[in-house]
C-alpha cells in the first residue's frame, strides 16, 4: 500500500532500508519521544523493523520526500498499531525535518486511510515534555481526552506521563452510493 500526499510519498519498508532507517532514527532526541523505540538504536533494531510485514488494518509507512533527481530519502515513519482494543496513530521524523509540517501532512494521510479501512476511532498520545507532537495531533483533528497515563519509554527506560488524545472518524464514503454522489 502506498499513499501520495501533497509533498510526501508514504511507502512500506523493505529489508534493504535498514541502513537509511538507522541513519534517521539514531538520534536520542527522536528516540526519547517514542514509547517503543530503544536507545541506543542498533543496526539489529533497524533490520528488524525494516522487515516487519504489513498488517492489513494497521499498516505503517516510511515517509519519503520524492524527487526527480535522486532516490526518495526516508525522513520518518507513520502508521497505525493495535493498542489493546484500540487503534493508535504513531509517527516520528528525523530531527532535521521537524517544524516543516511533514508530521501533520503524513498523519492526515494515514487518518484518511484509517477511515477508508473502516476504523471508527483512533487514539494517540504524546509525552508531556513533547508538546510539539500534541500540536500535530490537534492539527489533524485529535482532541485531548483529559487523561494522562504513565507509559513506558524504552529509550528512557522509565514510565513517562503521556497526554492522551482521541479522534472519532466518520463512516467511510461509498462511491457506489448514488445518494452520496448527488450534487446539489
Amino acid at each position: 500500500m502506498f499513499i501520495r500526499s501533497e509533498r510526501l510519498f508514504l511507502r512500506p519498508g523493505w529489508p534493504e532500508d535498514w541502513q537509511e532507517l538507522l541513519s534517521r532514527i539514531d538520534d536520542e532526541q527522536v528516540a526519547r519521544n517514542l514509547a517503543k523505540v530503544p536507545w541506543p538504536y542498533t543496526a539489529d533494531d533497524a533490520r528488524w523493523f525494516a522487515q516487519q510485514p504489513q498488517h492489513s488494518r494497521c499498516p505503517h509507512f516510511f515517509v519519503t520526500l520524492p524527487t526527480c533527481s535522486k532516490p526518495a530519502e526516508i525522513i520518518g515513519c507513520v502508521g497505525l498499531a493495535e493498542d489493546g482494543d484500540e487503534v493508535e496513530l504513531g509517527y516520528w521524523f528525523a530531527r532535521e525535518h521537524w517544524g516543516k509540517g511533514y508530521a501533520s501532512e503524513a498523519a492526515r494521510a494515514v487518518v484518511g486511510l484509517a477511515r477508508t479501512l473502516g476504523h471508527r476511532k483512533l487514539v494517540a498520545g504524546h509525552f508531556a515534555d513533547n508538546p510539539a507532537s500534541g500540536r500535530v495531533l490537534r492539527k489533524v483533528g485529535f482532541k485531548p481526552t483529559g487523561q494522562v497515563r504513565q507509559r513506558f519509554s524504552l529509550a528512557r527506560g522509565e514510565e513517562v506521563a503521556s497526554i492522551e488524545h482521541c479522534l472519532e472518524l466518520a463512516e467511510p464514503g461509498n462511491c457506489d452510493d448514488p445518494v452520496g454522489m448527488r450534487v446539489a
